[in-house]
């Protein structure tokens, strides 16, 4: 079953984690909208919205090679969400991937949950 909504994906074309989210999407008959950083950028406004949706904290990603490779002066300077902003347009790879705006909600979802996608699906389908 196809949907009239669009959903939009953000994230990385090659993370393993953005992968299996649109395969999800495909086989769950999601239409969705991909929108890749390293292509594309970070659309600024829409990061302002996660921001405020979601937190600093659950956009930014510590567990990644990018958070890693970076000194130790950079990753204490992000203490906030004007920091954290501040970094994530410095460094795309640094956002936690996918970010995902489900059509009709104001929130979005950070990151792959196929359980808790679920629902969100059958609000989008329905």
């Amino acid at each position: 079953m196809s949907t009239t909504a669009n959903t939009t994906v953000y994230g990385i074309s090659n993370c393993d984690t953005v992968k299996r989210a649109r395969a999800w999407l495909s086989e769950h008959g999601v239409d969705y909208t991909f929108h890749d950083f390293k292509k594309l950028g970070v659309p600024e406004p829409e990061l302002d919205n996660w921001l405020a949706a979601a937190g600093w904290e659950t956009l930014l990603n510590r567990r990644g090679t990018m958070w890693r490779g970076l000194d130790d002066a950079t990753r204490d300077a992000v203490v906030d969400t004007a920091s954290a902003r501040q970094a994530l347009l410095a460094y795309p790879s640094l956002i936690k991937r996918p970010v995902v705006q489900w059509p009709g909600r104001p929130q979005v979802s950070v990151g792959f949950d196929a359980q808790a996608w679920e629902a969100l699906a059958v609000k989008v389908k329905g």
